[in-house]
């Protein structure tokens, strides 16, 4: 019976770890005012044919805090590279030299860092509901037990809201430090 409750737990436990992994990874590419590799994570450039991540065509470095450089493998897809970035719409303007691109970030305005919060919230709140179902799927899971007793289904639901609780205050700070790190100038 326990490794039943364990099983359910650590399940539970999993699923809210992934909630915070896929957040963490959603703030990456929220840019707040530097430069950073992860701003060109989503760039699909066309390599003969087929979609492939920028980052497997190229390599990309940020020389300074307000520059990327984006240094393709073969010179040939300096173009096409240019052209994915133009079409990501990432409001960004490259600028291609011959040997490799330079994206010039152009620091962010107030109205801009607003929705950049906005996004981050609503990244936040994803996260909280994506915890807040693990959490529903637990209590299901834990009421299914047929051969346990009511006191141990209480307090293994009482657990799961242990976790619950932990995993949105993480979501909580993780939004609140991204929220700093936005807005600051």
């Amino acid at each position: 019976m326990n490794e039943e409750i364990s099983f359910i737990l650590d399940a539970t436990k999993e699923s809210m770890d992934a909630a915070i992994a896929h957040l963490e990874k959603a703030f990456l590419k929220i840019r707040a005012g530097k430069a950073s590799p992860a701003m060109l994570s989503n760039v699909m450039v066309d390599y003969y044919g087929s979609q492939t991540p920028l980052a497997q065509v190229a390599n990309v470095n940020t020389p300074d805090a307000r520059t990327l450089s984006v240094q393709p493998w073969e010179k040939t897809m300096l173009a096409e590279i240019e052209k994915a970035i133009m079409n990501a719409n990432l409001g960004l303007n490259p600028m291609n030299n011959g040997d490799f691109i330079i994206i010039n970030v152009p620091p962010l305005t107030e109205e801009r860092r607003r929705e950049l919060v906005k996004q981050a919230k609503a990244e936040a709140e994803d996260a909280k509901v994506s915890v807040r179902t693990a959490r529903q799927d637990a209590n299901k899971e834990i009421r299914g037990l047929d051969d346990a007793s009511d006191d141990l289904k209480k307090n293994t639901e009482g657990d799961v809201q242990e976790l619950t609780d932990g995993f949105t205050k993480k979501i909580e700070n993780f939004l609140e430090n991204k929220e700093v790190e936005i807005m600051k100038v």
